[in-house]
């Protein structure tokens, strides 16, 4: 990389000097439990990390925490947005174990390392004294994980979308690719009941459970579009009282996802003629909209896409764009450009033995310098 451009230059080996400290700062988010709809005191803890850089954090009525770094009167603003909840419950044990150039623990890449990211972006901006053309807004998010149904962006994004001009969602992991397009997701839980009896006395009674099974034989026999990519799951089912009682009662957590709006659209009507279909005589049927995440994409010709790209090629990788699920998703259902993209490399998100490596880190800390320096903030 000895010929990198004077300024990416500068920014890898500004990131170089700060790897250490967000290593450090990744490690201590991490060690304060953060599940879903829990991360207040986590919240907290990277208010005051802001603090001591000398910034001035709000945190919304959501949770999340806004920090503002003025820029130079640009008519538009980037947001950089880094979730803090993680999939793991209070009581998880959190250790974070560092060796040959890898630190292990739950959650320390998704998204530990991503929250530390907004801080180490303010520090090098500020060493550098670099004055983005319009305002940075970094924002340590509420709400990404599971049933979150990305309630921190929502709120993020619909509080400054009059000045957006641009978002990045920071991850921990998958430094190299640019997610350029979101993953819309639907999620229902299918209640369904029943008069219930004895498996015996009171045979030939409809079973809730038995209904439930005809409903999953037939999600699972629909043929959707390979592309657009388009899947369904179920993957959480309960119900029954014992093995000789016909069940009263069966319920089913189903996840259905698209990059396509209307693809999406079209699996959600069948499912729940699916569901509808078993609800007649003794038997009811009840859908609860459980999450709902838009889909959309952002268009490769879009400046935050090709800067991305580039910088990525400039440091020595292969990048490519992908689609998935994150909190991007928001803005680009906006027509806000957004992307993804990661901080490092690593492997085992929402395992106990996670692991992110700690050089790369510095690359992932030079792409989002570039990314937030050359947006054209108009």
């Amino acid at each position: 990389m000895s010929s990198l451009p004077a300024d990416l230059a500068a920014y890898l080996q500004q990131a170089e000097s700060q790897r250490d400290q967000i290593a450090d700062d990744a490690e201590a988010i991490c060690l304060v439990p953060a599940p879903p709809y829990k991360e207040s005191v986590r919240a907290e803890f990277v208010a005051g990390m802001f603090r001591d850089l000398g910034y001035e954090p709000v945190i919304d009525e959501i949770g999340n925490v806004v920090v503002r770094r003025a820029g130079d009167g640009g008519e538009k603003s980037i947001m950089l947005l880094g979730h803090t909840d993680t999939v793991f419950p209070d009581e998880t044990e959190i250790t974070v174990k560092r060796e040959n150039g890898r630190m292990t623990g739950p959650a320390i890449g998704d998204n530990s390392l991503g929250v530390a990211a907004l801080l180490g972006i303010a520090r090098s901006l500020d060493a550098l004294d670099i004055k983005t053309s319009g305002d940075l807004l970094l924002v340590a998010n509420v709400g990404e994980e599971g049933l979150g149904n990305l309630r921190g962006a929502w709120a993020a994004v619909e509080q400054f979308e009059s000045e957006l001009g641009a978002v990045i969602a920071v991850e921990g992991h998958s430094l190299g690719r640019v997610t350029s397009g979101g993953v819309g997701s639907k999620r229902i839980k299918v209640t369904v009941t029943g008069p219930g009896g004895h498996s015996w006395g009171a045979f030939g009674q409809p079973s809730a459970i038995h209904a439930m099974g005809h409903i999953i034989h037939e999600i699972a026999s629909l043929d959707v579009p390979s592309s657009p990519k388009t899947t369904y799951n179920v993957g959480v089912i309960d119900g029954g009282v014992s093995v000789n009682t016909i069940s009263p009662n069966a319920s089913a957590i189903i996840d259905m996802r698209s990059v396509d709006v209307d693809a999406l659209a079209n699996l959600a009507t069948q499912v729940e003629q699916i569901i509808e279909t078993q609800n007649h005589g003794q038997i009811s049927t009840d859908i609860e909209i459980l999450g709902e995440r838009p889909a959309g994409q952002t268009p490769d010709s879009e400046p935050i896409v090709q800067t991305g790209m580039q910088v990525l090629e400039d440091l020595g990788m292969d990048p490519y764009t992908d689609s998935s699920s994150t909190d991007a998703n928001v803005p680009i259902s906006k027509g806000i450009p957004a992307i993804c993209v990661g901080v490092t490399r690593g492997e085992g998100a929402h395992r106990m033995d996670e692991t992110i490596e700690i050089e790369p880190i510095a690359l992932g800390i030079t792409q989002l310098l570039k990314l937030v320096v050359a947006f054209p903030y108009r």
